[in-house]
């Protein structure tokens, strides 16, 4: 007799709804297995016949670090097509790319970790890249597009689970899991969650990655704000996924707990759900979590709470019914739809800042095109591996014809003597592969090794002439004659073998130091000098060689040069995105790097008609005042160069937007860690400075006119309408924008806000008619005397137009909502964090669980303001809740100090508050002013009486 088929496990089931095979999944599963669940490489369980899964695939702009893929613009390139819907499509694609590529090695994840919603608050954050604007519906807008084409359009079965990052306030990689982004409650809700919030309410969003940084004192991945807003904005379980690292940085870096248990304990509960740290090794974090539970600090609940998350989304991406997934037989890889989308998405993604009517190049023109990337296709840390490529160059060649461009990189061509009196020479790499970084894939490509397999430098009579970049405060790139760049692999030895600057630690820049009659060349990856040995160059703690730089050619000759002999000069400048700008470090400046604004000079000196094309992962503060004209462009993936010469040519108008301010000097900006945009009037919300280009700005081979626009208010929406008409002789594309500013706020509001926009494309004396259903919601504050959303009644003005400072149309509509009221502080006092105003002072944590104080920021005295205190008929007595020592000061109206209270004695620790009362006498509405001296933390302050 044939043994009885044994019945199908009803997680195995898929007629049944998800969240009851999950239960029977999770009700199957011992402690020890659900504890290991929770690393980042969760094992499988093969006596269910569970798979092993890993979350996190790196998907920013195409799939990363896997090796060969589709690669499209960076994001804030994606960000400035200003076009949802084109981005939907790259997110499609690249989803289609990730099921292709795991069908072929599954160590392709299908958690992909992508996008990056935080906000571009300011333009020297390292990873300006990756975002997409500094505007929260823009951010949002894009955002929503690109999950939604990750995730695909199939109602039950995700294609895959796209993970946001990272949550929250994080804009510095300066000392990122120490610093602490103190964000008033403001700030909070109209700021930096909205962008969250918003993508997460559209429904594609499988989880988040909080952020090595701390929110108000208190790191993001113990964060109240995972519960009290992520968690409440879906019905979906939301899969949270810790940075790498950034649990053993509780204890380790940041100090905030004294034991790595208490450490994991406290994450898991406020809501991790899977933690990447230490590799693939999971004995760690599976020790720390047993200890947890062992010492009582977590229980087996709070594991199935975990697990039943990630379980959730293993079972949204179809893992478990194999045979029903639509997308297990994906195949699209590399696809001519999917080459012909980069090189739209790069098209669509350049902006052009000035035009003084030397573009569209005509087809005759001789070009001369140079700078230090003319001739290349950069990659970020997020990129995938170059299967196509096409530079400025070669996309000029291809559209004009190599005879008609002439090529000048800008480089110092130099030579570097030895004391002896010989030169570095290069020695020949005879049968050497032309191996590319990453190209055979890895989960961390942090851990790649540079090359051992090719000759080390050495010295001769002759030496190699090598190629010096100056990418900005004296970091400089060495390249051998064969394209290869000098770098020191693991044993400490100098070679020419990488194909470009990389890595998450860069071996490939140094800097020339002055040392008496020459310099010594200090290797930056290693901190160490070159020093020259009988078996060959390395670098070393001892005996530095003491070298003289031999120039055969500056930059700015072989510039000058072809740009006189051209009818006009493309310089080419920008960033390397592995170089002074990237993750781990921020940039300095705003400026260009001083041997490129050299190269710049000598083009625009040899020959007027000189067009700048920025390509740049940032904003530049640049004078366009002598040129003809100015484009940007971030660095555009696979297609970049193909996209500019098109663009140059007049194929495609240009219609990227700006999106994010570019200010004109480094002194217009913040503190690189000041995150109070209103306080600090930041971003093009608040700035009352002249920008250089304004938000939203972009130029276009076409002139549009705009007409015919109405508002009306109608049930819970404002609904708007204007027209658009090319009255140009070229087809092209035109970003409408709406923005709203409030007329008379109590409260300081917004210079102006994006309310909506609309990318058309229009032929020539085409109209289009755009509405807009602008919802209440979009007008209202966060009032901090209520702790909620509210609509001020009044007018608020509707501004149409081509960039948030080229207004084209105006008018005001009238809105009902809830009138000014001053705040009851005898009911409830004040939240100390819910000031209207403030000076010198940082939000840090009231515990090490929920609830904020305020303390002074330094050494010198921070002030509180909170305006509009209704104290009723009278009241007699003050109280305020503290920690620490020091003074709280209290006055009413900026007048004298009507109370100072201070502890007897400082308190035992930072959480250990106290209760301190005087008596005042006061009626009436008052501004309540606030001074805080010494190291106190001020929690509450309440009134009787």
């Amino acid at each position: 007799m044939t043994a009885p088929t044994p019945p199908m496990p009803p997680f195995r089931d898929p007629r049944l709804p998800f969240a009851k095979r999950i239960d029977d999944l999770l009700s199957r599963l011992t402690p020890q297995e659900k504890t290991a669940f929770l690393h980042q490489f969760a094992p499988a369980v093969e006596r269910l016949g569970v798979a092993a899964f890993r979350t996190g695939q790196e998907a920013l702009h195409g799939v990363a670090w896997m090796g060969p893929a589709t690669v499209f613009p960076q994001a804030v390139g994606l960000g400035a097509t200003w076009n949802p819907e084109l981005v939907r499509r790259v997110g499609d694609a690249v989803s289609r790319e990730v099921r292709a590529m795991r069908a072929k090695d599954d160590r392709v994840g299908l958690n992909v970790w992508a996008p990056t919603v935080n906000l571009l608050r300011h333009p020297l954050w390292g990873r300006n890249e990756e975002g997409y604007s500094e505007d929260p519906k823009l951010t949002s807008a894009i955002a929503t597009a690109y999950t939604h084409g990750l995730r695909g359009e199939h109602p039950t079965y995700w294609r895959t689970a796209p993970v946001l990052k990272h949550w929250l306030a994080h804009n510095n990689e300066t000392d990122r899991s120490t610093t602490s982004s103190s964000v008033r409650p403001r700030v909070l809700h109209e700021y930096d969650l909205r962008a969250f919030r918003d993508t997460v309410e559209a429904g594609a969003v499988a989880g988040v990655m909080p952020a090595y940084n701390l929110v108000n004192g208190r790191p993001n991945h113990v964060s109240p704000y995972l519960a009290e807003h992520l968690r409440t904005w879906t019905e979906e379980e939301l899969l949270v996924c810790s940075d790498a690292g950034a649990p053993s940085n509780l204890v380790d870096s940041e100090h905030y707990f004294d034991t790595h248990e208490e450490a994991t304990a406290a994450a898991l509960v406020a809501g991790v759900d899977s933690f990447t740290d230490h590799g693939t090794d999971s004995s760690q974090i599976i020790g720390r979590l047993r200890g947890a539970l062992e010492r009582g600090l977590l229980t087996e609940a709070d594991l199935d709470t975990a697990v039943r998350r990630q379980l959730s989304v293993r079972f949204r991406l179809g893992e478990f019914d194999p045979s029903y997934d639509p997308h297990d037989p994906t195949g699209e890889f590399d696809t001519p739809a999917h080459r012909a989308l980069a090189q739209e998405a790069a098209e669509q993604a350049i902006v052009l800042l000035k035009n003084d009517g030397v573009l569209p190049l005509a087809p005759d023109t001789r070009i001369a095109v140079v700078g230090l990337l003319a001739d290349e296709c950069k990659l970020d840390w997020y990129s995938g591996t170059l299967i196509h490529r096409s530079t400025p160059l070669e996309g000029l060649y291809e559209r004009f014809g190599a005879e008609r461009v002439e090529f000048a990189e800008g480089v110092d061509r130099v030579r570097l003597k030895t004391s002896t009196g010989a030169f570095l020479h290069v020695p020949a790499a005879e049968g050497a592969t032309d191996a590319v970084r990453g190209a055979e894939g890895a989960l961390d490509p942090a851990l790649l090794r540079g090359r051992t397999d090719l000759p080390v430098l050495t010295t001769d009579a002759a030496g190699t002439e090598l190629a010096l970049a100056d990418w900005g405060g004296g970091v400089l790139t060495l390249r051998a004659p064969d394209g290869r760049y000098l770098s020191v692999a693991d044993d400490g030895c100098l070679r020419a073998s990488a194909d470009q600057p990389g890595g998450w630690f860069v071996q490939e820049t140094f800097r020339l130091e002055p040392h008496g009659n020459g310099h010594l060349l200090k290797h930056l990856g290693t901190g160490r000098h070159v020093c020259v040995s009988a078996d060959g160059v390395k670098v070393a703690d001892e005996d530095p060689e003491v070298f003289e730089l031999v120039v055969a050619e500056r930059g700015e000759e072989a510039v000058a040069r072809a740009a006189a002999a051209a009818d006009v000069v493309v310089v080419v400048a920008g960033n390397d995105p592995y170089i002074n700008g990237r993750e781990t470090e921020d940039r300095t400046t705003l400026r260009l790097p001083g041997q490129q604004e050299r190269l710049l000079r000598a083009a625009r000196a040899a020959n007027p008609a000189t067009v700048l094309a920025l390509v740049a992962a940032y904003p530049y503060a640049v004078d366009p005042a002598e040129l003809p004209a100015v484009l940007w462009t971030a660095h555009g993936g696979q297609a970049a160069g193909t996209a500019l010469a098109r663009v140059l040519a007049g194929d495609v108008s240009p219609a990227g937007r700006l999106p994010q301010t570019w200010y004109a000097d480094d002194a217009d900006l913040p503190g690189l860690l000041d995150y109070d945009v209103i306080g600090a009037r930041q971003t093009y919300l608040y700035f009352e400075g002249t920008p250089l280009f304004p938000f939203g700005h972009g130029l276009s081979y076409a002139s549009f006119a705009y007409g015919d626009l109405t508002a009306r208010v109608e049930d819970e929406a404002v609904r708007v309408s204007f027209s658009v008409t090319n009255t140009g002789d070229v087809t092209a594309d035109e970003v409408a924008q709406l923005y709203g500013r409030a007329v008379d706020a109590s409260v300081p509001r917004p210079r102006r806000e994006l309310l909506d926009h609309r990318r058309v494309t229009l032929a020539p004396g085409e109209t289009a008619e755009l509405g807009f259903d602008v919802p209440l919601t979009a007008f209202a504050f966060w009032d901090v005397a209520r702790d909620r959303w509210r609509v001020e009644p009044g007018g608020y003005e509707l501004l149409a137009g081509a960039s948030s400072e080229d207004v084209r149309l105006r008018t005001t509509v009238t809105l009902d909502g809830e009138p000014t009221l001053p705040r009851a502080v005898l009911a409830a006092g004040l939240a100390a964090a819910g000031f209207d105003e403030q000076r010198g002072t940082a939000i840090v944590d009231r515990t090490k669980v929920s609830g904020d104080a305020v303390t002074p920021a330094g050494p010198e005295p921070g002030e509180l303001v909170y305006r509009a205190c209704d104290f009723g008929r009278g009241l007699s007595q003050v109280t305020v809740e503290v920690a620490g020592e020091g003074t709280v000061e209290l006055s009413l109206d900026g007048g004298p100090a009507l109370a100072v209270l201070s502890p007897a004695a400082p308190t035992s620790g930072p959480y250990d508050y106290v209760s301190l009362s005087a008596s005042i006498a006061a009626a009436g509405v008052h501004d309540v002013h606030l001074r805080l001296r010494g190291p106190l933390r001020l929690a509450h302050v309440g009134f009787s009486g």
